[in-house]
């Protein structure tokens, strides 16, 4: 049996494990769990997730959930050489760091607003949401300072976190131009990452739900 990822193609954490998956040259089936008809609250997901969150990766008897510990498992498990997670100490460290912000500063920041938009049905963005969507911004823009991307001169699986997160949220937070570091991130991801011609079709794909949901259509 082959990988199985439980996904939605508008997900931002979803992408970051499709980029690695891509980086890696692995192939996998993608099962939708639509999580805004609530499909992630089945008792057939609920058996793989207790989270009841995606992705969700199956490789055999391995379930296990989370973008980040799901790009870390298949670069451990399948990458040919260690540049997307490296093993050394000092290097992993950065890169486990940024994973951290991404998912304890950043995303947050992201599913904070996101929650509100498509399951509370808000048709706009509270100021204090804004803010703290900027600040985690801010945070990013100066771990890029005199960085091509967010850890160093080449990329590993915390860009991949680090900019379909990033990339979701000026979505919702627009004002690129205030953080010229982050500007220059996003076209450099662009024309590095493997998969971004599928990320790009994600990406547009959550522009299109957060216009559809705040505009009331």
């Amino acid at each position: 049996m082959g990988l199985i990822l439980h996904e939605i193609i508008a997900s931002p954490p979803v992408r970051a494990v499709k980029l690695c998956l891509t980086e890696l040259g692995l192939e996998a089936e993608y099962k939708t769990c639509n999580l805004l008809a609530r499909e992630q609250f089945s008792d057939e997901y609920l058996k793989l997730n207790p989270q009841h969150t995606v992705p969700t990766l199956e490789d055999g008897d391995l379930i296990v959930w989370d973008s980040h510990a799901i790009n870390a498992y298949l670069v451990s498990a399948y990458g040919k050489n260690d540049a997307l997670y490296p093993k050394d100490p000092k290097v992993r460290a950065l890169v486990d760091q940024r994973l951290h912000f991404d998912s304890g500063v950043l995303f947050s920041a992201l599913r904070n607003i996101g929650l509100k938009i498509f399951f509370k049905n808000e048709k706009e963005i509270p100021e204090e949401d804004k803010l703290r969507a900027r600040e985690a911004l801010d945070f990013a823009e100066k771990f890029l300072q005199g960085r091509k991307f967010i850890t160093g001169d080449t990329y590993n699986i915390a860009d991949f976190s680090i900019y379909t997160t990033a990339s979701a949220l000026v979505a919702l937070v627009p004002g690129l131009e205030k953080y010229p570091n982050l500007a220059k991130y996003f076209d450099l991801c662009k024309s590095s990452f493997k998969g971004i011609s599928h990320d790009e079709e994600g990406l547009q794909a959550f522009k299109g739900l957060v216009q559809q949901k705040l505009s009331g259509k």
